[in-house]
């Protein structure tokens, strides 16, 4: 063997196994470790281990109260550039808008990951297989949540496996917000495979979207964080009832239950935000190009109108915009006869500001129809755009207008792919468009 090719092949191998084996703290790095880290937002004040100069404080292998976890990995495309993609269950969302630099003053490198859709970042230090930082919400006041990450850590929440009491994979009627007066209603759907737990809740509003967490003894454990909401879900299995609490960021946080019932119902979707006919229905508006958008008008002539209520800082809203658009781009002779228009209510400052972050919203999700920006991100704000609806109460809300201008549909919510409702919605939605397109 030549000498050349023995170098070659043992730097191969040793590459490898740097790359498959568990990353340690100690490693060192020319930029983010690549592969599996277990990242984590610090709810409590605030726990974060700290290091020091020359000292990496090794993380606890099991997660603490009021700690939210999730997983995400590192994935290199050439030795300098590399993006991050966040686990949420079967749910992969690619992060590649980072920025990396070098802190001087700390001899320690820096990296920025940022959420464009959501306007939020991750900011955190890294030293080998350690990341320390925050998570901002930048539309939200002084937003910040602690977060770390340690490399080769492949569990979310812990790593044991101790033998659940029972196996609670199916549908659980729900209600949020048995310490208080008002209680809403929702249905959890769980998969459980041993220790292994997934899902979502169902709501009259919309979906937590993706689940993910283990089951350990009586105790069970849930985590979303998808660079808009950190959803952190804890309970314990009690017979045949669930009793447990839900976080949601750095500040809320409410009781629920569960219980299993077959006959257990949401409200209908179609009947929950009502609307008066008799008043038209009409808008003059700007887009964020500055061109005017007129209805009835031009653009809508002879077609089928979709109208959203909806928000860039609203992840089930994303969902379905997501879903109008694969739709359009499935049916192109249904999507010849419907006209799509995207009212976004906003958190931002300024009208400036919300029409900046709708164009580059736009742009990523490549989206094939205006998105107008319509106020602040309020319900009345909605309320003052389109009289015509009573009870509006949720982002997203869906108006379906005829080639008559007449209002056929208000959908309230969205159950995303998250959902076991999402495969028979896409079915339903289709033959309602179809039939519509077709009418005279």
């Amino acid at each position: 063997m030549e000498p050349t090719f023995s170098r070659t092949l043992l730097f191969l191998l040793v590459l490898a196994s740097c790359f498959s084996a568990c990353i340690s703290a100690e490693s060192a790095f020319t930029r983010a470790a690549p592969g599996i880290w277990r990242g984590v937002l610090s709810l409590e004040k605030f726990y974060i281990p700290v290091h020091k100069k020359d000292t990496v404080i090794l993380l606890n292998e099991q997660f603490k109260e009021g700690e939210l976890p999730f997983q995400f990995q590192v994935v290199y495309t050439d030795p300098d550039h590399f993006y991050m993609e966040i686990m949420n269950g079967t749910e992969r969302i690619r992060c590649d808008s980072i920025q990396y630099g070098r802190d001087k003053s700390l001899a320690r490198d820096t990296m920025n990951v940022f959420f464009p859709e959501y306007q939020s970042y991750i900011h955190a230090e890294i030293r080998g297989g350690v990341m320390q930082g925050e998570w901002v919400l930048t539309t939200k006041e002084n937003y910040r949540i602690p977060f770390y990450a340690y490399a080769g850590k492949s569990y979310r929440f812990t790593s044991l496996n101790e033998k659940p009491v029972a196996d609670i994979s199916g549908t659980w009627a729900a209600v949020f917000g048995t310490e208080v007066n008002k209680q809403d209603r929702a249905i959890g759907e769980f998969r459980q495979t041993g220790n292994h737990l997934e899902g979502t809740f169902r709501t009259e509003s919309g979906d937590y979207r993706f689940l993910e967490g283990t089951v350990q003894g009586r105790k069970f454990y849930l985590s979303c964080f998808d660079g808009a909401h950190a959803f952190l879900f804890s309970g314990s299995i009690q017979g045949d009832t669930l009793q447990g609490e839900f976080r949601s960021g750095k500040h809320y946080r409410t009781l629920w239950t569960a219980w299993k019932d077959p006959n257990f119902q949401l409200g209908d979707p179609d009947t929950l935000t009502a609307f008066d006919a008799s008043k038209p229905f009409e808008f003059a508006i700007k887009t964020p190009e500055g061109d005017e958008l007129r209805y009835p008008g031009p653009n809508f002539d002879n077609k089928v109108g979709i109208f959203t209520i909806s928000g860039t800082w609203c992840p089930n809203c994303k969902d379905e915009n997501l879903f109008l658009r694969d739709f359009l781009k499935e049916n192109p002779a249904l999507a010849a006869n419907v006209a799509v228009t995207s009212f976004s209510f906003e958190r931002n400052a300024s009208e400036e500001s919300s029409n900046n972050q709708l164009r580059e919203y736009r742009k990523r999700l490549n989206l094939p129809y205006p998105v107008v920006y319509a106020g602040k991100a309020n319900t009345e704000e909605a309320a003052k755009m389109f009289p015509f609806l009573r009870n509006i109460s949720a982002f997203p809300t869906m108006i379906i207008v005829d080639k008559h201008h007449k209002i056929r549909s208000v959908h309230t919510g969205f159950d995303g792919p998250a959902t076991s409702r999402y495969a028979a919605f896409k079915q339903e939605f289709t033959q309602f468009l179809t039939s519509l397109s077709t009418e005279r």
